[in-house]
């Protein structure tokens, strides 16, 4: 997501007396006149740069479309600054975006407005959204966010290092470590020239592993954090035995120094440095700007067990309405109009991102861009699993983060790791 510096806010109301009224009221003769004119609400929004362009349009295009409502679009990437504003009680914005992690915090401290009753006036249906995007969007049984747009992980892989090392794209943890190992090359003095799977994010990487084990990282009720799971900690020991105590975590960390900038033409997938990686959809619409010669593929994430087949990590991008919104039905009526097909499908066109509704996973506007069926059918996999959402998530998000840093680092084993935050799970 590219941000662009926090724009101001831009609120207006026109107000219309004649002056035959004007001279009526002045004499106290009668009232004054309702004001008249659309109802001004803020749109503020954390992206920026070509996303921001492409809201920009949907926004002119709500706004000719009915006369009753006029959205402000401001661009205004400070998350800190919308924090802030949400929780004055005079807030400067009447919508706003951000992602699916935040939502259990955050309703869970008043500042985000429950939508349940304004979803039912505008006839949202909220069952056509895929299920593994709606759960993050409610707490305490009520919805405080609707996904705009969602992202899965696959696994990607360079065709023509596979082909050189004799290796077929892989469909089984065992098949997987295989080719790990077969991919990673050293040379003379040791030292990593390539490794078979790299690590763009460790917590988006482990927390993944864990649910193609079969493991869980928030329980049976999705509210109870489990990070010492069996099958999670099976998940980062198979992680451990094949990358780490294999080819040192000195040596892997000495490699890892020297990578590219993600995503840019030095991307170490882009050139090479790596063979595989698990990562999301957007990598289908940068690929072809960035590194157009890339010969690449996309399967699904290798799972432990066949009844895992097909298993993803879902992470989503929200819109909600804040506590202090001073015009929350009009900000709900285009919030409606947001997730209504046609300006999704425009939206995550336009980011690289996948459609929340299930229905439009198989539009004919997706088609062109390469590999992107695989993780629009991700997204429909009964497998795909999300985070929960939930007033303790960002400090256990913290937390892992850590223990996985730790584990990448070899500083501690996978079961010791993950039985520390464990341990501090009664505090959060």
């Amino acid at each position: 997501m590219e941000l662009t510096t926090t724009g101001r806010r831009v609120l207006t109301r026109a107000v219309a007396l004649s002056g035959v009224l004007a001279t009526s009221v002045a004499l106290g003769g009668c009232a004054a006149a309702a004001p008249s004119g659309p109802t001004t609400i803020t749109f503020s929004y954390l992206w920026g740069g070509e996303e921001a362009k492409a809201l920009e349009k949907i926004i002119a295009d709500f706004n000719a479309s009915q006369s009753d409502i006029k959205v402000v679009g401001v661009s205004s990437p400070d998350a800190q600054k919308q924090l802030t504003s949400m929780s004055s009680s005079n807030g400067s914005f009447d919508i706003s975006d951000n992602f699916g992690n935040t939502v259990g915090s955050w309703a869970s401290k008043g500042i985000l407005a429950p939508l349940d009753d304004y979803l039912a006036a505008e006839k949202v249906d909220t069952s056509a959204f895929a299920p593994a995007s709606m759960e993050q969007m409610t707490f305490d049984g009520k919805i405080y966010a609707l996904p705009i747009a969602v992202h899965t992980q696959q696994l990607m892989y360079n065709k023509d290092l596979l082909d050189k090392a004799g290796v077929k794209p892989p469909t089984t943890m065992d098949e997987l470590a295989d080719a790990v190992k077969k991919l990673t090359v050293v040379d003379g003095s040791g030292a990593i020239t390539q490794i078979g799977l790299g690590n763009p994010s460790a917590s988006t990487l482990f927390t993944t592993l864990g649910y193609a084990f079969g493991g869980t990282w928030d329980g049976a009720d999705g509210k109870t954090p489990t990070p010492d799971d069996p099958q999670n900690v099976a998940a980062l020991d198979w992680y451990t035995k094949t990358l780490t105590d294999t080819f040192g975590a000195d040596k892997i960390a000495t490699f890892a120094s020297g990578l590219g900038q993600y995503m840019s033409a030095q991307d170490p997938f882009y050139t090479g440095k790596q063979a595989m990686v698990v990562d999301g959809e957007w990598q289908a619409v940068n690929i072809p700007k960035v590194a157009p010669n890339l010969n690449w593929g996309v399967i699904d994430i290798p799972a432990a067990t066949p009844a895992l087949a097909g298993t993803t990590q879902v992470t989503t991008s929200t819109l909600f309405i804040p506590s202090n919104s001073k015009h929350k039905a009009e900000a709900a009526k285009f919030l409606a109009y947001m997730v209504q097909d046609k300006p999704m499908v425009d939206f995550t066109l336009a980011l690289g991102n996948l459609p929340s509704k299930t229905a439009l996973l198989d539009d004919p506007a997706y088609a062109e861009i390469p590999h992107f069926d695989s993780w629009l059918k991700a997204l429909a996999s009964p497998n795909a699993k999300s985070l929960a959402s939930q007033p303790y998530s960002a400090q256990y998000s913290t937390d892992l983060a850590t223990a996985f840093d730790d584990i990448v680092r070899g500083v501690t084993s996978p079961d010791k790791a993950l039985a520390s935050v464990a341990g501090k799970v009664s505090s959060y």
